[in-house]
């Protein structure tokens, strides 16, 4: 899988809030079929490289190319096109609308119905709990359920690269569990995640690499089973002693 050309290559990005330097010079790939997750304490910067990739934020300096394609100076909505879906921090669903409604929203860059409706019938195999609740109205969700939402609205645009941003933020442990179950099943069906979540012990039991930063910057990279031996990970993200 290294051998060939990364999926998503991130080389020297910088990206500021205002004056803000939020991200100083990061670097990382994430090749086709992995889990690659970025673990990092509040405010180091995880989010930003999401928006930066997703084109929510422009980078200053560095470039993007996905797929061998630059794609930094693009809109965020050719990115989508392109094949790349986020699920924002905080799910930010479209409370007001139904279940149905916000799942059809996430296909806005396509125009086959039959297959857009093919999706949504794997969506709801992948969450049945959403099928029970398709014409209910998002906002009346509880927060698992907002969060299987948002991610099988981010589904429906068919990405070959996920972008998850602290899926498990705010929910119960049990439904944590049922949620990165989900995220496994998501890349065995084929698509790539980039994941950032501050629940390291969870993101390294599905991950094959991670990236730790640290103020803005990358502090270590390496195959997951490496940095869950690395006292530094295990001090200040797993807890302290993990078998």
């Amino acid at each position: 899988m290294d051998h060939a050309p990364p999926l998503l290559h991130v080389q020297d990005i910088h990206a500021y809030y205002g004056n803000i330097h939020a991200i100083k010079g990061i670097s990382l790939v994430v090749h086709k079929g992995e889990i690659v997750t970025l673990i990092g304490s509040n405010g180091a910067g995880k989010t930003t490289v999401l928006n930066t990739v997703s084109g929510v934020l422009k980078s200053r300096q560095g470039r993007i190319n996905f797929a061998g394609i630059r794609i930094d100076r693009l809109s965020p909505h050719r990115i989508v096109r392109m094949g790349i879906s986020q699920v924002p921090e905080g799910r930010k669903i479209f409370s007001r609308l139904t279940v149905t409604e916000n799942l059809e929203m996430g296909a806005f860059v396509r125009n086959n119905t039959k297959e857009i409706v093919k999706d949504m019938d794997g969506v709801f195999e992948l969450f049945p709990r959403l099928r029970e609740r398709r014409r209910q109205i998002a906002g009346t969700l509880s927060g698992g359920e907002q969060q299987m939402l948002a991610t099988a609205r981010a589904l429906m645009a068919r990405p070959l690269l996920l972008l998850l941003d602290e899926p498990s933020m705010g929910l119960a442990p049990l439904l944590v569990e049922t949620i990165f179950d989900t995220i496994q099943r998501i890349s065995e069906e084929g698509t790539t995640i980039l994941l950032v979540e501050q629940n390291a012990l969870m993101a390294f039991i599905i991950a094959t690499r991670g990236y730790v930063i640290q103020t803005g910057r990358i502090a270590l990279e390496d195959k997951i089973e490496n940095l869950s031996k690395n006292e530094m990970v295990r001090d200040l993200y797993l807890g302290g002693d993990v078998d």
